[in-house]
């Protein structure tokens, strides 16, 4: 069984990860910008790393040992029109989404070069590839995410290293409700906001996108992108479908 190294282990899809890896007989390394959140899960080794802290990466990583497989999952989301959104905020969703996927990746690389095998799995979105409105910075960071989990996918597949790209649709954790909404009073953008939740469509369990994962890290030749569930695939296949004269959501919107 792998070595399996998570961030973003302390509690959402990350926690079901490596709930679902452990019960498969995957050594789980947790990790999280809080090790106390880990305390109750059945995992082998328990660490403090912060995505955006490349002292707290590289320290975990020397702490965790072997590492056969990096799946990157740490992120977070926001809700605001990128008319207004304040440049801080969406560069700190690029720091933790995307240049930190990018800051583990590259601390554990190299073991994985030299030993000729690795994986890495990263929990990007199906707005990796396609785009919801209000929740623009959330897209863009991931895709730019899925951007350079493809051009690693180029570089190091020479040294026996694998690439995936997860992408679930809406799922049912708490992050939606715990993003912050950043609008103007009477903002003008408000009519959008509220058709959030019909855009997003149907919703699927963290554990059905804990079993993608663990079923790709489990594959001898895992995809380079592996839609999660049903709702996933079904919006995936529309989008590369559709013209590109056009914004793919725009005809779905009461605007």
């Amino acid at each position: 069984m792998s070595s399996v190294l998570i961030t973003g282990a302390s509690k959402g899809i990350g926690r079901a990860i490596a709930v679902e890896l452990a019960s498969r007989g995957h050594r789980v390394i947790a990790t999280a910008r809080r090790p106390e959140t880990l305390a109750d899960l059945p995992v082998d080794q328990r660490l403090r790393l912060d995505v955006t802290d490349q002292d707290s990466v590289d320290q975990a990583i020397e702490d965790a040992g072997e590492i056969d497989a990096l799946v990157s999952n740490a992120g977070a989301t926001l809700r605001a029109p990128l008319e207004s959104v304040p440049l801080a905020e969406f560069e700190r969703l690029f720091q933790l989404n995307t240049l930190g996927a990018l800051r583990v990746a590259q601390g554990v690389l190299p073991a994985m070069r030299k030993r000729g095998a690795g994986r890495l799995v990263f929990v990007s979105s199906i707005q990796g590839r396609l785009m919801l409105p209000i929740i623009g910075s959330y897209g863009a960071s991931k895709w730019a995410l899925e951007a350079l989990a493809e051009g690693l996918a180029i570089e190091t597949g020479h040294f026996g290293i694998k690439v995936s790209i997860v992408q679930p649709g809406a799922v049912s954790t708490n992050g939606a409700e715990q993003a912050k909404a950043l609008f103007a009073e009477d903002d003008p953008y408000l009519p959008l906001y509220h058709q959030l939740g019909a855009l997003r469509g149907e919703v699927i369990t963290v554990d059905e996108v804990a079993a993608v994962v663990a079923d790709t890290i489990e594959q001898a030749q895992p995809p380079l992108r592996v839609p999660a569930g049903a709702p996933a695939e079904r919006a995936l296949k529309a989008r590369k479908e559709a013209p590109e004269s056009e914004p793919f959501m725009l005809a779905q919107l009461d605007w």
